[in-house]
């Protein structure tokens, strides 16, 4: 009988709880060693002009999520309880930056707002709006076709006694149009300006709401 020796038994050993992992992780796609393909959802969003005006200043919290749900890898669904990423695609920003980037940019581009930033700037906000991200994924939902799918609750809080003002859940789902990742790359494109311009609109609307039944002393 060949004999090892016993520091190789280790390394062997220590190898066998790495690739279980390993063996545990479902990829779409095949090969080792496939190139992978950046992807960069496009915001295709505008302002809405009947958006109310407001004159107060609002700091964005960076959004949170899983840490399975804020990753590079793009995530897909193919049945319920089940969840794999795509083989050799990744997302050129994690989902808790494109989230957080696209409603800052719509706040910023809309002129509607007094003042509005990241939280980690350390602005003086009168409101804080909190985003917590549940789901950024391709659902195939028991059909041919996958669906983009971002859910996300929100809360704006009154920075002065940590009051919520409104919390409420967006949910968006954007078939793609067929199942190669740049199809599913494109759809969260829709996805995101669309969810993007929901959270924006629902902002405005519940701080300008708050604002008159609570003016500044």
């Amino acid at each position: 009988m060949k004999r090892f020796p016993f520091p190789a038994l280790l390394r062997a050993a220590a190898l066998l709880p790495l690739l279980a992992v390993l063996g545990g992780c479902s990829v779409l796609g095949s090969g080792q060693r496939d190139p992978v393909t950046i992807y960069s959802p496009q915001l295709a969003a505008t302002p809405d002009p009947a958006w109310p005006q407001a004159d107060w200043q609002l700091a964005i919290a960076r959004p949170s999520a899983a840490r399975l749900v804020d990753s590079s890898r793009i995530a897909v669904r193919p049945a319920p309880g089940e969840l794999q990423i795509y083989r050799g695609a990744a997302w050129a920003q994690p989902p808790t930056d494109m989230i957080e980037a696209g409603v800052l940019r719509l706040l910023e581009d809309s002129g509607k707002i007094a003042g509005v930033g990241r939280l980690a700037t350390g602005m003086r906000a009168d409101y804080r709006l909190a985003l917590d991200i549940r789901r950024f994924e391709s659902d195939y939902r028991g059909g041919p076709l996958p669906a983009a799918t971002i859910e996300i609750s929100a809360k704006l809080l009154h920075n002065r006694d940590q009051r919520i003002v409104a919390s409420r859940t967006f949910t968006q789902v954007q078939p793609a149009a067929a199942t190669d990742v740049g199809s599913v790359a494109a759809a969260f494109g829709l996805a995101l300006s669309a969810i993007s311009t929901d959270i924006t609109g629902w902002t405005l609307e519940q701080g300008r709401g708050d604002a008159l039944a609570h003016p500044p002393r």
